[in-house]
């Protein structure tokens, strides 16, 4: 199980091309006067490939992303593309790994390497550090595709082989949120002699609801389910026929930038304020230069493989993304499924992306909850 150094190293040619199709984008009207309504706003589209095409400098983005030491292992018979950072300030710092979901990538959770690993250069206590590992999920960026069905579970057992098997770890902490959080709670279920302890942004839910759900419970799923009927579409189609839609997101980059943009904007708290335009086509690009926006649909179009999930017996911390659908998310539903709930807290700003939303925070609250279990 040989871990090998990797560079991001996107070759000339894909990046002519790149630039070739941007620059011959075509683009549609919108379908309603009122802005955004309709989906990705054209207008705005337009002007995002404009800077992609011509003001974008994938080379400096690259660069910066090359200073984060990244890695290829085998992890499950196939490759695992990650980031892993060592504590400056321990020899024996606990490892946590920060899981990414979707349309997201191993980028979203770099601004928490630093803080995390180096505190002292941050102006945070030096006493509390860690070592830090930012795996791709499968068939994101880097990684390869899983090799049977994409399951939640399936990703823990790579994970802990990656981590224990690869790296050598006897102990780790598990972060994330979306399916990175879906992940890390599996993680813990699964290894609970192994995992320290597990913190997402989008709470645990039990197997099955026994005894049935309060009304405050019930009030909620309503409001969830009111919720999806007008933002599932997305996963209606990517769980359904993912192969059509991605035919058409790989090989267009503009469809590939409206598909993202339109989650992006509609999970994001604050989304002018967290992604400027390089930030966002930073991500973008990572998705086209793989070429794997059609395997990071693999989750969904697998779902039915899930099973339900075990009671977390690890300390479980709750950090609640500010977004509509986790809106009034009783912590009752989360103590169903988490017998040792140890922090919950209700920052009411950062949403679906917390950790490059509002990287402090996050770095604040890992700090806190992972930094006694540490040594536990």
């Amino acid at each position: 199980m040989s871990v090998r150094p990797f560079r991001i190293n996107v070759s000339d040619a894909v990046l002519d091309d790149l630039r070739t199709r941007l620059l011959n984008s075509r683009f549609t009207t919108a379908s309603s006067d009122a802005y955004w309504a309709g989906g990705t706003d054209p207008g705005y589209l337009r002007e995002l490939i404009a800077h992609w095409a011509g003001g974008f400098d994938w080379r400096a983005a690259e660069a910066r992303l090359n200073e984060y030491p990244q890695f290829l292992a085998e992890a499950g018979g196939r490759d695992v593309h990650f980031v892993h950072v060592k504590s400056k300030a321990s020899p024996d710092a606990l490892p946590l790994v920060l899981t990414h979901g979707w349309p997201s990538s191993f980028v979203e959770m770099l601004p928490l390497v630093g803080p995390l690993t180096d505190p002292a250069a941050h102006g945070l206590d030096p006493a509390v550090s860690f070592d830090v590992i930012v795996p791709s999920l499968p068939g994101f960026a880097w990684s390869q595709t899983m090799a049977g069905h994409f399951t939640r579970g399936g990703v823990a057992d790579l994970w802990h082989e990656l981590v224990t098997g690869v790296l050598g770890y006897e102990r780790f902490g598990v972060f994330g949120g979306d399916i990175g959080g879906a992940v890390s709670m599996r993680t813990a279920a699964q290894y609970p002699e192994t995992v320290a302890g597990v913190h997402t942004i989008h709470p645990p839910f039990p197997g099955k609801f026994d005894p049935p759900p309060t009304a405050e419970e019930q009030a909620f799923m309503d409001a969830e389910e009111a919720y999806d009927v007008t933002d599932q579409g997305y996963s209606e189609i990517m769980g359904s026929r993912p192969d059509t839609i991605a035919a058409a997101l790989v090989d267009s980059p503009a469809g590939l930038a409206a598909w993202i943009v339109d989650k992006y904007r509609d999970w994001t708290d604050d989304f002018d304020a967290t992604w400027d335009r390089d930030t966002l086509l930073t991500m973008l690009t990572v998705y086209w230069a793989s070429g794997s926006i059609g395997s990071s649909f693999r989750q969904y179009f697998d779902y039915e493989h899930n099973k339900p999930g075990r009671p977390i017996t690890v300390p479980v911390a709750v950090t609640l993304a500010h977004e509509p659908v986790m809106a009034n998310f009783p912590r009752s539903i989360a103590e169903r499924a988490a017998t040792d709930l140890r922090h919950w807290s209700e920052p009411k700003l950062g949403g679906h992306f917390l950790p490059i939303e509002q990287p402090e925070l996050v770095t604040g609250e890992l700090r806190a909850f992972f930094g006694p279990l540490a040594g536990a």
